[in-house]
């Protein structure tokens, strides 16, 4: 039986993104022991696969820092000796890791981020524009590279997810059509202005047999949100309120998620939830688009400099965000109700 130890410590959208690889390794290999070194939102997921535990990262306490690194070190050796160690991630903190099992006798499996060709994709002068490797077939090459031989097989976690009376309580019955709108991202690069999502909201409200589900978190985007929740008929704002496996579970009953490229993107996708994503600064190119989310739903602009991030974290290039100010309100606004009527 083989034991295997995975190291993707952030963030929810990229942890998310390992699902379809985590599944289809378990469900090839039944026998194998998978230990998954994560924060404590992949527990909300990570629970839906049989054969991998989750071991929770504390980055915030006892884990922060270089001596926190260190602690983790010792806390995972009481868990024995492992026979794979896969880097998914790749950063300082697993590098150190990596160089502490070093005398393990493990075999190491460590991801390739193309970090060169994104650096191609995003540059302004002489753009490569070509599709690359997808973070699923990123995933899925380290465990290759360590000789587990299996398929992508999966579809999603769940679907249409039965809501229980403390979902309910908030969200009413389920009735009518469900839309999420998940308005924000880490970076501005990645955020469709709010004055022009307002606009959507306006439009989306004013649509007889819509209920409107608005997701964030963090006192800033809660604000805003229980704002909307206000000012907008037919919504609810669900910041805060629930946790992980419950948001979840309520996007998974959605018609259609309008999301940024961010982590709810990610998450509808492995509830087979449809996502209507807004594109800016980043692009599908690099390879960051939702699991089996079809193409057509993604809004963008073709402009000579897009993309100019991966993500979405650099200055405008023509200081006007034309990226996202030239997706008009009623064209997003149109992209939903196609989904709602099919």
């Amino acid at each position: 039986m083989a034991k295997i130890l995975v190291f993707r410590l952030s963030a929810i959208g990229d942890v998310a993104m390992t699902v379809p690889v985590i599944w289809s390794l378990s469900k090839a290999y039944p026998d194998a022991e998978i230990t998954f070194v994560s924060q404590k939102f992949a527990a909300g997921f990570l629970k839906h696969i049989p054969g991998v535990k989750h071991f929770e990262v504390d980055l915030k306490g006892r884990h922060k820092g270089f001596w926190g690194i260190i602690r983790l070190y010792f806390d995972l050796r009481k868990l024995g000796k492992f026979d794979v160690i896969a880097d998914l991630h790749d950063v300082i903190r697993t590098k150190i890791l990596r160089f502490l099992y070093l005398f393990s006798l493990s075999h190491f499996a460590i991801i390739d981020k193309g970090r060169k060709d994104k650096r191609n994709l995003t540059r302004i002068n002489k753009k490569v524009l070509r599709q690359l490797d997808t973070s699923v077939s990123r995933y899925a090459k380290v465990f290759y590279d360590a000789g587990f031989k299996f398929d992508i097989e999966f579809d999603y976690l769940f679907t249409k997810s039965p809501l229980t009376e403390k979902i309910t309580n908030i969200t009413g019955p389920r009735e009518n059509k469900w839309v999420g709108v998940a308005p924000f991202a880490k970076h501005k690069g990645k955020i469709y202005p709010l004055e022009m999502m307002e606009k959507v909201m306006d439009l989306l409200s004013d649509t007889k047999g819509v209920k409107i589900f608005l997701f964030g978190g963090g006192q800033y985007e809660k604000e805003i949100l229980e704002g909307w929740e206000k000012r907008f008929p037919n919504t609810i704002s669900l910041a805060g309120k629930l946790t992980m496996e419950d948001e979840l579970k309520v996007i998974s009953n959605l018609e259609v998620l309008v999301s940024m490229d961010s982590a709810n993107m990610h998450l509808a996708s492995l509830v087979n939830t449809c996502v209507v994503s807004i594109w800016g600064a980043t692009h599908p190119f690099a390879g960051f688009y939702g699991w089996n989310q079809n193409p057509k739903h993604a809004l963008q602009i073709n402009l000579p400099c897009r993309p100019c991030s991966i993500y979405g974290n650099k200055p405008c290039f023509r200081k006007d965000f034309a990226c996202m100010n030239l997706i008009t309100p009623e064209s997003v606004y149109s992209k939903i109700l196609d989904e709602i009527i099919t």
